[in-house]
């Protein structure tokens, strides 16, 4: 499979690629903490809340429209938001530059995460599909910030997308690549990753084989560890540290972090602190940049009533299929035969299951086995059962426990 080589149009200068650069792919992390941070805005401090939120970037919607206010409740039909995650290290202090930074990202940044979260229709089930940073793929023309418009480009990398036209033209990327509407976008920060993780009190991840990773600094022992501040950051940072060293192995790695921090907020305990509560929902407001479809307390909480009531086993996490681009090996590009199945499924509000294994930087935790999700068969409105995904698309459940797969040779 081929895609053209050369871009219609460029943005301005291209972006180098920077070893770290996925770095905040914990804004995986947010889309848990957005639930628990929107839940909390329900009955501690609404307003004092409301006035810290930055005012929201406004969404150019493929189909001209904007979403509506839900009103009270959980939110009606189907959700979809697109998480982003910049690698900015404007205002973040000087500790995040690694061995690996050659020249860190400043302004904008890049989007070295983006992950679009699906709720289906009937709340019973939610998609969370990650997109590959270095994805070579058709960038549409996105609004640029003295009003005018940057020309399309044929093939760039997605996490250039948002330098190139802010957090609107990731949300532009992935409508075009998937085929769906996405209303709703939030962009989260270093610090905002950090100050989460300590709000519930850390995380806990199971390690297969040591971590050793002396760009990030990271080294985790084989076994249980409980993560917070920065050490969940490096975590979530390090490439070399787990799998192959690839970007598609800290995929699957960050998905073991993901799927422990969801259990936590949802069964441990963390829905029922008001204290930790309030300190979810101030971490996110002071460390994240929302859509303007996002800016009243009403509409997070509407979408978090919709989420939580998901069983853990109905929420997939997955990463969107690629395959490397034969023209750089080190890239990948959209593939067509199996991504086909992951668009079908959210364009049609299905549910999905998974046949293939993990990915990558994790596996099953010993003694495990995949659990059958619940009502599979449940999908949208007009729709009949659910649908499997090839083997080829890996993720796992937010029920599943899985553990890290460290290179100790890195």
């Amino acid at each position: 499979m081929s895609q053209p080589s050369t871009p219609v149009a460029r943005h301005g200068r291209l972006i180098r690629r920077r070893s770290t650069a996925g770095v905040v792919r914990l804004l995986a992390t947010a889309l848990a903490v957005l639930v628990v941070a929107a839940v909390s805005v329900t009955g501690i401090s609404v307003w004092m809340l409301t006035s810290a939120v930055k005012p929201g970037v406004h969404l150019t919607q493929l189909n001209g429209k904007d979403a509506a206010p839900p009103g009270v409740g959980a939110i009606s039909g189907a959700v979809n938001m697109l998480l982003v995650g910049s690698d900015t290290r404007s205002g973040q202090g000087s500790g995040f530059a690694d061995k690996a930074d050659q020249a860190a990202s400043s302004g904008e940044g890049n989007n070295d995460v983006t992950i679009l979260i699906h709720i289906a229709a009937n709340h019973q089930s939610a998609m969370v599909v990650s997109f590959p940073r270095d994805t070579e793929l058709a960038i549409p023309s996105c609004p640029n910030a003295k009003g005018g418009n940057y020309g399309a480009m044929s093939q760039q990398m997605l996490n250039s997308s948002l330098y190139y036209g802010g957090l609107d033209c990731p949300v532009l990327t992935i409508e075009k690549l998937t085929g769906v509407t996405i209303p709703y976008a939030a962009e989260i920060s270093f610090d905002g990753v950090a100050a989460m993780s300590d709000a519930v009190g850390g995380v806990n991840v199971c390690v297969a084989t040591p971590i050793n990773d002396p760009y990030s600094g990271l080294t985790l022992s084989a076994g249980e560890h409980t993560l917070e501040g920065y050490q969940a950051l490096a975590f979530l940072r390090t490439r070399h540290g787990v799998a192959d060293g690839s970007d598609l192995g800290r995929i699957s790695s960050q998905e073991v972090f993901l799927s422990s921090l969801v259990r936590k907020v949802k069964t441990g305990g963390v829905l029922g602190n008001p204290l930790q509560l309030y300190s979810l929902a101030n971490a996110a407001v002071h460390n994240m940049t929302l859509s303007d479809t996002l800016d009243h307390p009403d509409t997070l909480i509407s979408i978090a009533s919709a989420l939580k009531g998901i069983p853990l086993a109905n929420l997939v996490m997955l990463q969107y299929p690629t395959v490397s681009d034969p023209s750089n090996h080190n890239r990948v590009i959209p593939d067509a035969v199996n991504d086909a199945s992951v668009n079908a499924a959210l364009l049609s509000d299905q549910s999905v299951s998974l046949s293939g294994t993990t990915g990558r930087g994790s596996q099953l935790a010993t003694g495990t086995s995949t659990p059958t999700p619940t009502g599979t068969a449940t999908a949208g409105p007009g729709t009949t059962g659910g649908i499997v995904l090839p083997s080829a698309v890996t993720g796992q459940t937010a029920e599943e426990q899985t553990c890290a797969k460290g290179n100790a040779g890195s």
